[in-house]
């Protein structure tokens, strides 16, 4: 007896993208979508292709554009759930492939974002600053080119800089102003260095002050590391990368978007060592703990996707992209929640870690050295943790027969 095939297989497409449904389903197999995701994904193309026809546009017309069109046409029919803007780029992309939609055509930048390009080269290849520092950077330095006077940059002057920054201040925060002050700074000295301003006006744009809430850094206990690592089920794939990307955290105090960053050729398995891509494009050599590797292995074995990608960690569904910074934050979260213990973000993993090291009284120096802190005043600030030792530094409270 044949086997009943499931009412989900196949989707009716009428309209323009009709003769491109079977090209599209393969494309969606090729990236590994689930048999039921796959025909979600040809639901929407059924959709967008009705949509099409509606606005008498040929298939020939789709572009990124057309499709952020169609999301927001959606979104006015309260439809946002079913959206997904990845399934439809990938469709574009197929169509591409097959040449029925041109090919996209990168837009002469205009002067500003020429500019802002520059600006972003420069930091990421001579200030080594990660992407999504580089982001807040340009994004603040657009802001401040934005509300020069007429003349615009090449006629920009200190009182210019000066009052841009008490403009920035009385609208945000002060961290917030802190940020941007470092941003339009280091804008600035890139403008003198190109020669786009004849003057360094770097220093015009003042430091602001603020206080700041003196806490001590605070890890987890035991107990809690304990069950963050026990509430993932390594019987799952989705299980065994989490409990690796965790234990990583816990036993090596990386960054979020260091363990994100990690790439299969980072291991070195004969010398038990791991290369750290982090702040600053350092490259830095930290021992591999061997309960860490072993759950490395256990995932690579047994969990990880086959794909080319290099980065070790990987998407838990298709099209298995590596996993983003957020993506550790989030991991962290849904493990704490189901352990029953406080919600904790990724970086308090890396403060369990120094705390834990000041315990056992490892100096501050080799404490600075595993965390890759540039300063030794980074590190600092772990050295009140110690209470203990601290107290001994105390001096006595003066009695009544003092004078």
């Amino acid at each position: 007896m044949a086997r009943p095939t499931s009412r989900v297989s196949r989707v009716l497409v009428t309209g323009p993208l009709a003769p491109f449904v079977d090209p599209y389903g393969e494309k969606l197999r090729q990236l590994r979508y689930t048999r039921l995701s796959a025909v979600n994904l040809q639901r929407q193309m059924a959709q967008l292709s009705r949509w099409l026809k509606a606005e008498a546009l040929g298939v020939e017309q789709l572009s990124e554009a057309r499709i952020d069109a169609f999301l927001g046409f959606q979104r006015v029919g309260g439809r946002e759930r079913s959206l997904s803007r990845p399934g439809l780029l990938c469709l574009l992309e197929s169509l591409r492939e097959l040449g029925v939609v041109a090919a996209a055509v990168e837009a002469t930048p205009s002067p500003m974002e020429a500019l802002m390009g520059s600006f972003r080269r420069y930091l990421l290849s001579e200030r080594g600053l990660s992407e999504g520092t580089v982001r807040g950077y340009v994004d603040r330095a657009t802001r401040f080119v934005a509300g020069l006077a007429p003349g615009g940059l090449g006629q920009v002057t200190a009182a210019e800089v000066t009052t841009a920054v008490l403009r920035e201040s009385a609208a945000v925060s002060v961290s917030a102003t802190q940020n941007y002050v470092a941003s339009v700074r280091s804008f600035l000295r890139f403008c003198f260095i190109e020669g786009l301003i004849e003057v360094d006006l770097s220093q015009a744009a003042l430091p602001i002050t603020g206080r700041r809430r003196s806490s001590l850094p605070r890890g987890i206990a035991k107990d809690e590391a304990a069950a963050l690592l026990g509430s993932c089920d390594r019987r799952t794939a989705i299980g065994r990368r989490d409990y690796a990307l965790i234990i990583t955290l816990l036993r090596l105090g990386l960054r979020r978007a260091e363990v994100a960053a990690i790439r299969l050729e980072d291991i070195d398995w004969r010398a038990g060592e791991l290369v750290v891509s982090g702040k600053g494009a350092r490259r830095d050599r930290l021992p591999l703990p061997a309960d860490v590797g072993e759950a490395i292995v256990a995932y690579l074995t047994r969990g990880r996707p086959a794909s080319e990608r290099r980065e070790v960690f990987l998407m838990a569904r298709a099209p298995f992209e590596p996993i983003a910074a957020g993506t550790v934050a989030s991991t962290v979260r849904r493990a704490c929640r189901r352990a029953g213990v406080a919600e904790v973000g990724s970086h308090r993993l890396r403060h369990t870690v120094a705390c834990e090291m000041v315990a056992a009284q490892v100096p501050l120096v080799q404490i600075a050295q595993v965390l890759r802190h540039r300063s030794l005043q980074s590190t600092a600030i772990y050295a009140r943790v110690d209470l203990d030792r601290l107290r001994l530094l105390a001096q006595p409270w003066p009695g009544r027969g003092s004078r």
